[in-house]
């Protein structure tokens, strides 16, 4: 049975010209997806006016609330003393959405209620991939 967290937070939306629009996205962590979680932005704040989910590694929340960290399209950052920045980079632009950083502390803490760091059971899934990843070579 598959338990889900979901945590609708304010954030920050930085604007070009460095101001910044109130946002409300959706944390979801799922244990479903133990490695994963996924921030849902609302669809009147994307191009095409859809909702929008990113999914990232939990690690990279946990790394990124202390000290700089990802590679590729997310990276996550402390932002001043009590905030923290998260970096989306897709070929239309870059998303950079602030979060108060102990919104996020505690998220991540409630993650670990339902699956705790390294307890991911990741053989079948990681099996599963490396096989579609290998066309089953």
């Amino acid at each position: 049975m598959s338990i889900t967290l979901e945590q609708p937070t304010g954030a920050s939306l930085l604007t070009p010209d460095d101001e910044e629009l109130a946002v409300t996205l959706t944390l979801r962590y799922t244990s479903a997806d133990p490695l994963a979680v996924h921030l849902l932005f609302p669809a009147w704040i994307s191009l095409d006016g859809e909702e929008l989910t990113w999914t990232f590694a939990r690690s990279l929340l946990e790394e990124g609330l202390g000290s700089p960290a990802g590679v590729g399209n997310v990276h996550i950052r402390p932002y001043g003393p009590t905030r923290t920045a998260v970096e989306f980079r897709a070929p239309e632009g870059v998303a950079i959405v602030l979060f108060d950083t102990t919104t996020l502390h505690r998220f991540l803490l409630r993650t670990y209620t339902i699956t705790e760091p390294g307890g991911e059971p990741v053989g079948r899934e990681l099996e599963q991939g490396l096989a579609s990843l290998l066309g089953g070579v």
